[in-house]
């Protein structure tokens, strides 16, 4: 008989019903449990999700059938909830961002490499269509030595969105603003595709929102290692909600994805392409609709994600490291830490700091 792999979902945010719907979706994967604080809130994603509800993290831990836990409580908890869970022997799936501390995020890795589990980190448009089509062409050289990227994520979220939840805007909770919350997949996918990073100049400000501490305007320059440079701009004040942009651009190629489709994919050389690119048929393979999560979060699409927890089983099956662990996990978190340094001090800073 084929194994059945048992998650629990901790917390019950707006990514909640994402993760279990992906979850179920695949063959030898199953929900046995959903964790929240608030009674209420487990109850009613249990009633929801016709699994087990808890308020007692530790106590649910103990359940044997937990193969997996899912992370997507305040960002400021995700580190103490898996490293928990780490101990209790489950592996760990958490959700973006690992943390807002980055001596905590290491701790994380370090204690299940102790404990012998594994850690994924959610960042599930590194497995959208596009994003494998634009690596693989810049792993096999095809787009040539990176020359410039520019990322961009000029999304919207209304005041009620800060003022509906305690620990959203909030530095003790959040960490930060539109980087580290909106615009860490596409910073992700930056520096995934462009290279690593040796250095950043940035200004971040507070000027569409009341009551927040963290900044909801950013903008930064980055200096990679190979000699390329980029920009990155994120915003939560772009009204109505607009797109979430990556352009590539190579010695011999360039190529742009827009709201997780490849929009724009050119060669220098054609015969460097084995085959031709269909554009209209990339766009029908990438389901999600960041038209929509650009101005409302709970509108994201989830197939990515379910690619990612089937990576995660796939990891648990062969002894491997899942494609985006811990050290991946870690990468964008730095940027953004990074950025946040030069805009507190108005000085460039060094990745080698960090």
């Amino acid at each position: 008989m084929k194994r059945e792999f048992g998650f629990a979902i901790v917390g019950t945010g707006l990514i909640s019903t994402t993760h279990y719907e992906q979850i179920s979706a695949i063959e030898g994967a199953k929900v046995v449990a959903v964790y929240s604080r608030s009674e209420q809130k487990a109850k009613a994603l249990a009633e929801k999700t016709c699994t087990d509800w808890y308020t007692n993290y530790q106590e649910m831990l103990k359940r044997k059938e937990i193969d997996i836990v899912s992370i997507i409580t305040p960002s400021g908890t995700h580190a103490d909830m898996a490293i928990e869970a780490a101990w209790a022997g489950k592996h760990v799936i958490v959700e973006k961002p690992m943390d807002i501390s980055l001596e905590k995020a290491q701790q994380m890795i370090d204690v299940c490499r102790e404990h012998h589990v594994k850690l994924s980190v959610i960042s599930q448009h590194r497995f959208d269509p596009s994003s494998v089509k634009v690596k693989a062409d810049i792993d096999s050289g095809k787009i040539g030595k990176m020359v410039l990227g520019q990322a961009s994520v000029n999304w919207y979220r209304p005041q009620s969105y800060y003022n509906t939840s305690k620990w959203r805007g909030t530095l003790k909770m959040d960490g930060g603003g539109v980087l580290i919350n909106q615009a860490i997949h596409t910073i992700d996918l930056f520096q995934y595709f462009m290279g690593e990073v040796e250095s950043v100049y940035a200004h971040t400000a507070i000027l569409a929102h009341e009551g927040i501490e963290v900044e909801d305007v950013a903008v930064a320059t980055v200096k990679f290692k190979n000699g390329g440079l980029g920009t990155i701009v994120g915003t939560t004040a772009a009204y109505p909600g607009l797109s979430a942009r990556l352009e590539i651009i190579g010695t011999n190629g360039t190529a742009v994805i827009e709201n997780d489709q490849l929009i724009k994919h050119y060669l220098r050389d054609p015969k460097n392409e084995t085959e031709a690119i269909n554009l209209a048929e990339m766009k029908s393979l990438n389901r999600g609709d960041l038209n929509a999560a650009s101005g409302n979060p709970a509108a994201l699409d989830g197939s990515s994600h379910r690619l990612q927890f089937i990576d995660m089983i796939n990891a648990i099956k062969e002894d491997r490291e899942p494609l985006v662990n811990g050290k991946e996990g870690l990468k964008p978190l730095k940027i953004i830490f990074a950025i946040y340094q030069s805009a507190r001090t108005g000085q460039p800073v060094n990745m080698a700091d960090f």
